[in-house]
């Protein structure tokens, strides 16, 4: 009867955290749809915003173009982890990791790599091994364009006074909620488009090209951020809504297969019982 009790025991811990893990992803799948319509709202307008920038820089002559788009010899590179911070959400947090890794080992290899962190799990990853020179972990409490763009015009100081040669953003990309993927965006310096020496003859430009650029090119980079961190916070709630889907069908197959092994111990002690007791009938008459 002791493995019976054993059981029974597994059971009820299976069965509780069965609810757990459906109660998390009906939270996830709650605050994923608001973060899905923000994100797919506003990705329409950064890229047309971005291709804009991109487009114009490439038709500026090189002695007059923006000290943003200035490509210096790549010595010190400064890496925006986007992680979340909480975990339970697969591996969504690893990619990343791996990715910065990756980046830091091979392409980047040999050079002055250090990180800014936004999320608590690429804080306490990266910071064992690299430099982090801030942690942005809150930004989730309050995530607006304005908290964001702080962050940018941080990043924007730190290329144009030379503390970094290049700026780059690694984020997952929200597709849908099973999949999203991980992306490797230069920030800083912007880079030209193919093709962009082409656009002055889409555009009249009132007043000159360069100082539109020179206003552009600060909402670009902000809004490129904001972007970055929206996707990121989107696919978060995507991959843990899956994880704890996945989890929960565990659960409940790993519960369903206690109870057949308790019903067939349950069986098996109650036949014991059974002989021992026609045995004991049969000494007796004997």
């Amino acid at each position: 009867m002791a493995n019976l009790k054993e059981i029974r025991n597994r059971i009820a811990s299976v069965s509780s955290t069965m609810q757990i893990t459906s109660a998390m992803k009906m939270v996830s799948a709650a605050k994923l749809k608001k973060a899905q319509d923000a994100i797919t709202a506003m990705r329409p307008y950064a890229d047309k915003l971005t291709e804009l920038l991109q487009g114009l820089s490439a038709s500026m002559d090189s002695d007059s173009g923006s000290t943003y788009a200035d490509n210096r010899v790549v010595n010190k590179v400064l890496i925006v982890a986007v992680t979340s911070n909480r975990g339970l959400c697969g591996a969504f947090n690893t990619n990343i990791l791996k990715q910065c890794t990756h980046l830091t080992e091979t392409v980047h290899a040999g050079k002055q790599v250090d990180f800014l962190a936004v999320g608590k799990k690429a804080n306490d990853f990266l910071g064992k091994k690299h430099t982090v020179i801030a942690n942005h972990s809150g930004i989730y409490d309050d995530l607006t364009f304005d908290n964001v763009a702080a962050i940018a015009e941080n990043l924007m100081e730190q290329f144009t006074n030379g503390s970094y040669d290049r700026i780059e953003i690694v984020y997952n990309k929200f597709k849908n909620a099973a999949t999203q993927i991980v992306m490797t965006e230069q920030f800083l310096p912007i880079v030209p488009m193919v093709g962009g020496e082409n656009i002055s003859t889409d555009y009249t430009f009132e007043p000159s090209k360069l100082e539109i650029i020179e206003q552009l090119i600060p909402k670009s980079l902000k809004t490129q951020l904001y972007k970055g961190i929206r996707d990121s916070f989107a696919s978060e709630h995507g991959a843990r809504m899956t994880a704890m889907h996945k989890a929960t069908d565990n659960a409940t197959e790993l519960r369903d297969q206690l109870k057949l092994t308790y019903n067939k111990a349950r069986q098996a002690a109650i036949t014991n019982e059974i002989l021992e007791i026609v045995g004991g009938a049969e000494a007796l008459n004997n």
